[in-house]
């Protein structure tokens, strides 16, 4: 028996680095799974994973598209357990040089996204008995560090927006927890200064970036029974960073 056998999830930007790896574990360990990413190669691996993954393209700051994404799970899989907020975009500069623009693009995909996330998948989870829900925040939402200034003020918003779903969900059986990854081995890191990430790659205490199923291992912790005594949780993976 897999630690997900018989459970169904969602995992957003599942197209590839973090939310794949973690796609690829779930399927692994018995999960049904629902890939949703806005960029359609997402399909691809949803096709290479079998008839326990399905794709579906996704805005994650459209609630039309949430009610869409919890339409199809109801249809195909009859059931939500696991939600997995994991979409996200990481655009840094510092304050004076981050325009409206750029700011509210990191606010609606990773902030309103995490919240339209969990504000869709309720009935569902409810229905099904409760759930567990992760939430992909960054050691950016744990301290300040600067030069990238939107990612990390929305990374704290969905730090405390974790704990007080977390709360108010309890009641419903429905556990909400947050993951901060550090330094994570995935396109995203392009986004940097090589000399930047050369730096920060010193800093870490383990000597190396951590890898994307390094973190999906986590997330699969959080999502499991394994954890059933465990909510508004702050997971760290950072090498040892903190």
């Amino acid at each position: 028996m897999g630690r997900l056998e018989g459970k169904v999830a969602i995992i957003t930007g599942a197209a590839n680095g973090q939310g794949a790896a973690e796609a690829e574990l779930f399927i692994a360990e018995g999960a049904r799974v629902l890939l949703a990413d806005v960029e359609e190669t997402g399909g691809v691996l949803a096709t290479r994973l079998g008839e326990d993954a399905v794709f579906a393209k996704i805005d994650v700051s459209d609630p039309v598209d949430w009610a869409a994404i919890m339409s199809l799970v109801k249809r195909r899989f009859g059931r939500l357990d696991i939600l997995v907020n994991n979409a996200g975009i990481y655009k840094p500069k510092p304050m004076l040089d981050t325009d409206v623009a750029l700011f509210d693009l990191h606010y609606r995909v990773n902030q309103l996204g995490p919240y339209l996330g969990m504000r869709a998948a309720v009935p569902l989870m409810q229905a099904s008995g409760g759930g567990s829900i992760v939430n992909t925040s960054s050691f950016a939402g744990m301290s300040a560090y600067p030069g990238h200034f939107a990612y990390g003020t929305t990374k704290w918003a969905l730090r405390g927006m974790t704990k007080l779903a977390a709360i108010e969900l309890a009641p419903l059986q429905i556990r909400v927890n947050g993951i901060h990854p550090g330094m994570i081995d995935t396109a995203m890191l392009a986004e940097n200064d090589p000399d930047v990430m050369a730096a920060y790659a010193k800093a870490v205490p383990l000597g190396r970036a951590g890898t994307a199923a390094e973190v999906a291992e986590l997330a699969l912790f959080l999502a499991s029974d394994a954890s059933s005594y465990i909510s508004g949780a702050e997971v760290s993976i950072t090498g040892g960073i903190g």
